[in-house]
């Protein structure tokens, strides 16, 4: 199959996952004046930021003392907006096949896509919440047990339960306690993952700290009411009135479709090279869902990564094409 047979318009680059790299580098695509499709499974773009923390605070992207997530997706959106960047939303990618060189085919749960160059975002891969394994908590999931929290304001005025050890269930408890009647954090160890300047703030705030504990039993009808609470050293159980219950044990994420594409993996993440080319020319990848010797898996590293992408495969699409861009000082939108 050639460009010439595919019935269909072709795109310079298609990029698949709409978290913050990929909306960069859709972004980017267009200062590179190529046309771009970005394509992701979720309703929203944003991936993570939009899905499980909109509310929580980022600082460690440059430029911002702290944003939102959910602000720092409403920018990338109005950065999105000075190109005519096409956006499919709640299309899930099953397969990327090569046909040729520079045309790719992108098959979806909608339909066929074709580009030049494919750019994969794709995140963490598909994730879901390690769940409390309690045979009554699934009765209680969308009502007063949460995985993540999308609105800090739905907690006012209530007596709240975090579970968790890591940087969500720290952050969470100090974000609530100036919103929530009462915070109680539980861990079932001493120590906490979480950042240290995280650990050392929750230490000196009003929230109620209690370690090492887990949770045991859910007690209510439509929704929870009490929980059960065991110290794991000395086996002692305790009943608390809760008005919800968070919690927080990270989670489980994986490739899916992506691991069946030929590329080259490595931990479940896709190995890249310095232009962030994989192992098949013409597709590259940005983001947390990369690999290579030193890989930190930041936002901020994501955004840097984005660009490199972009700008390498803006050459293979057209060899004559400079990488570098220019200064976008000189742009003018």
């Amino acid at each position: 199959m050639s460009e010439r047979e595919v019935n269909q318009e072709v795109v310079d680059i298609i990029v698949i996952g709409g978290g913050p790299a990929g909306m960069f580098a859709s972004f980017y695509a267009g200062m590179r004046q190529a046309s771009v499709k970005i394509i992701e499974s979720m309703p929203q773009l944003g991936g993570q930021l939009a899905a499980l923390y909109p509310e929580k605070y980022i600082y460690d992207v440059a430029g911002f003392p702290k944003v939102t997530a959910q602000d720092l997706v409403n920018n990338l959106l109005a950065q999105m907006k000075h190109f005519p960047i096409d956006v499919c939303l709640e299309e899930k990618v099953h397969q990327v096949n090569k046909k040729e060189e520079r045309l790719f085919e992108i098959t979806t749960d909608k339909g066929v896509h074709y580009s030049r160059a494919v750019i994969i975002t794709g995140g963490v891969g598909a994730f879901e919440p390690r769940r409390l394994e309690l045979p009554e908590a699934a009765q209680y999931e969308k009502k007063n047990l949460h995985y993540f929290v999308s609105d800090l304001n739905a907690f006012a005025g209530q007596k709240v339960l975090i579970s968790g050890g890591g940087d969500s269930a720290v952050d969470w408890a100090l974000m609530l306690e100036p919103i929530a009647e009462k915070v109680t954090l539980i861990h079932r160890r001493d120590k906490f993952r979480a950042h240290e300047h995280s650990v050392e703030n929750l230490m000196n705030s009003k929230v109620n700290v209690v370690t090492p504990t887990e949770i045991t039993k859910l007690h209510g009808n439509d929704r929870i009411e009490q929980v059960t609470l065991k110290d794991i050293k000395s086996g002692e159980e305790t009943v608390h009135d809760v008005d919800a219950v968070i919690v927080n044990f990270g989670f489980v994420s994986s490739l899916g479709p992506i691991a069946e594409w030929g590329l080259n993996i490595e931990s479940g993440s896709i190995v890249v090279d310095s232009r962030m080319e994989t192992n098949i020319p013409g597709i590259f990848a940005a983001g947390d869902i990369t690999t290579y010797p030193g890989k930190l898996k930041l936002i901020a590293v994501g955004f840097g990564e984005a660009p490199t992408a972009i700008n390498n495969a803006k050459v293979y699409i057209d060899p004559s094409a400079k990488l570098s861009p220019g200064h976008s000082s000189n742009l003018k939108f």
